[in-house]
Parts: C-alpha cells; sequence; structure tokens
C-alpha cells in the first residue's frame, strides 16, 4: 500500500490520520497503542507489544553499557 498522508493540527498537537484501512492492516482500533521503530529505510509502525518493548528496552541498555565490548567482538 501506498499512501499520502497529511501531516495536520490535532486539537493543540499535531499528528497524522490514518486511513481505515491501515488501521485494519495493523488491526488496531481508536485507542490502541503503536510502536514506532527507525529503520535506514524510514519509519515502521507496529501494534504496541508490551513484552517486545520491554526486550528493546533491555537490549538497547545492554549495546549502551556494553558498546566497546561489543565493537571489539564485531571485529
Amino acid at each position: 500500500m501506498h499512501k499520502k498522508l497529511k501531516v495536520t493540527a490535532i486539537g493543540n498537537s499535531t499528528g497524522v490520520i490514518l486511513p481505515k484501512e491501515l488501521l485494519e492492516k495493523l488491526r488496531v482500533s481508536r485507542g490502541d497503542e503503536l510502536m514506532v521503530h527507525e529503520t535506514p529505510e524510514g519509519i515502521v509502525l507496529t501494534p504496541f507489544d508490551a513484552e517486545f518493548a520491554q526486550q528493546m528496552d533491555v537490549a538497547e541498555r545492554i549495546m549502551r553499557e556494553d558498546r566497546d565490548l561489543l565493537r571489539k567482538l564485531a571485529q
């Protein structure tokens, strides 16, 4: 699916309105939470998964704390 979305004012905030067909593909509805993932190709939206979010937090912390060791292992 390729769809042009417009950034618009939503109350005192700024947002993007997701069309119904995109919400159906994501299997989410009004009030659900989404995760935003940055990739080299852009941004990916997925339904929020609390367990996955916690695992990502742990992985990011380990990568930050052990950055030098991970760089040496990668050589």
